[in-house]
């Protein structure tokens, strides 16, 4: 009995000789953004880093620290994975408790959310498929407080954030 392997992407390797080119990030390594104390955001592998092949985050998220409610993206998936803690996850139907372990997939137009509602701080894994720069959106929420509700809603537009009402 023959496996059938799907197959794999074109090559896009092409040189004679591998190279050296592996790089690590040691996870001690302090937040790349800390929001307000309430979110720390650990730039893993961002846009540039993996030259737009996917973005990689890792979200620390105090207690009670809430999240973004029910959204969709166009241009990108996103995974969640749960290291630690519990975080609320909308899939779309509903609002379901993540464990640790837990992992959630939405494919682009998918509706998702999370938050933490918990006592207890959490912390996930983020992925955005292809990569975008998402460090330019955590960044940006120190400012939304200083925009118009037109400017605000174009802002997110750019960001490729489409909040369900």
């Amino acid at each position: 009995m023959s496996l059938v392997v799907p197959p794999y992407p074109p090559p896009r390797y092409t040189k004679d000789e591998p190279e050296v080119s592996a790089w690590l990030r040691r996870g001690d390594e302090p937040p790349d953004y800390d929001s307000f104390g309430t979110v720390q955001y650990h730039y893993l592998a961002n846009q540039q880093a993996t030259d737009g092949d996917y973005g990689l985050y890792r979200v620390d998220i105090a207690p009670r620290g809430g999240g973004p409610g029910p959204h969709f993206h166009r241009a990108m998936s996103e995974a969640f994975f749960v290291l630690s803690g519990t975080l609320k996850l909308y899939d779309g139907n509903g609002w379901i408790d993540g464990h640790p372990n837990d992992f959630l997939y939405v494919p682009p137009g998918g509706i998702h959310g999370f938050r933490n509602e918990a006592d207890a701080p959490t912390s996930i894994l983020m992925l955005f498929a292809p990569g975008a720069p998402r460090e330019h959106y955590f960044e940006g929420f120190a400012e939304l407080g200083d925009m118009t509700d037109d400017e605000r809603r174009e802002w997110f537009i750019k960001n490729d954030n489409f909040f369900i009402e």
